[in-house]
């Protein structure tokens, strides 16, 4: 096994650890046969070089799992309940927020989230969603190794969207981005939410139609939304302190809770990852089955 940057320009290995391999990287070595991502999406030019090379196995790590997952829920909770807006006028000793009638803040018990997407950060939002007392609805694109009667949430196909999107007071996105999932939600099916319903997106920006988002959100049909990922982002190290994440204002909405892509990293993500990829190198080592396996074709 050989990782990092900085490889030998030629030598025996068999798994490859690299989340952006160069095309000599994976002719290198003869005995090439894993290539392991150690995170977990697969950039478009990854992705179109490995599927070069069909004979490599890719596999990535999901050990940003229960971050992002803590992340989606923390902004579903401060989006249902307002309090950016109203932790900023308190700061300024203004108590009105406390005597509206009716209060602002939606309650979540009781309401039925849909969770798009029920991999490994589905999984754990609809966990904690089910313990507040939430109905919990997920979509997957495959329902293969789902369970029968699963414990956390009602699983349905992802062809069933336009059915469930009735029922979801809050919608959370965690699927990948691919040719499918690119615009999934767009103006009509934001429409099809029910009224004062609250959007979640740690997945990519790119998922949910931006325009038809902030129009929804500005005009006050949606509730809320709590938004990690987006459209625009920084192209080098000059321009992080000045640039705008998406053509729209968000900004300006107070119904919007926004956060710049950092859900899935926290003080302990680096020993997470390394602990997620010893458990695969392990894996290798006793010759077994590898998990995480990524299909190039779907792209995830």
């Amino acid at each position: 096994m050989v990782t990092g940057e900085h490889l030998p320009a030629s030598a025996d290995y068999q798994i490859l650890v690299n989340g952006r391999p160069t095309p000599d990287q994976l002719t290198a070595s003869p005995f090439l046969q894993t290539v392991i991502i150690p995170w977990a999406g697969l950039s478009v030019p990854t992705r179109e070089l490995l599927m070069q090379h069909p004979d490599l196995a890719v596999h990535n790590l999901h050990h940003n799992a229960v971050t992002t997952a803590e992340s989606a829920l923390m902004l579903l909770l401060a989006a249902a309940k307002l309090i950016l807006p109203v932790e900023r006028q308190f700061r300024r000793q203004d108590w009105r927020p406390r005597y509206l009638d009716p209060n602002a803040s939606l309650m979540l018990h009781g309401k039925t989230v849909l969770v798009l997407g029920y991999g490994s950060i589905g999984q754990q939002v609809a966990k904690v969603c089910q313990a507040m007392g939430m109905r919990v609805l997920a979509t997957r694109r495959s329902l293969e190794g789902a369970q029968a009667g699963d414990p956390y949430s009602e699983v349905f196909p992802a062809g069933d969207l336009h059915q469930l999107l009735p029922q979801a007071n809050v919608l959370v996105i965690t699927l990948p981005l691919t040719v499918e999932t690119h615009a999934l939600i767009g103006e009509q099916e934001l429409n099809l939410l029910p009224e004062k319903s609250i959007l979640v997106n740690v997945a990519r920006g790119p998922i949910v139609d931006q325009k038809a988002l902030y129009e929804a959100l500005k005009a006050g049909r949606l509730h809320s939304a709590g938004l990690d990922v987006w459209y625009h982002y920084p192209a080098d190290e000059a321009s992080r302190a000045h640039t705008p994440p998406a053509d729209f204002p968000f900004h300006e909405l107070d119904n919007v809770v926004m956060s710049p892509h950092r859900g899935g990293s926290s003080r302990e993500s680096g020993l997470l990852r390394m602990q997620h990829l010893a458990e695969l190198l392990n894996m290798a080592a006793q010759g077994k089955a590898l998990p995480n396996k990524v299909s190039l074709e779907k792209g995830y």
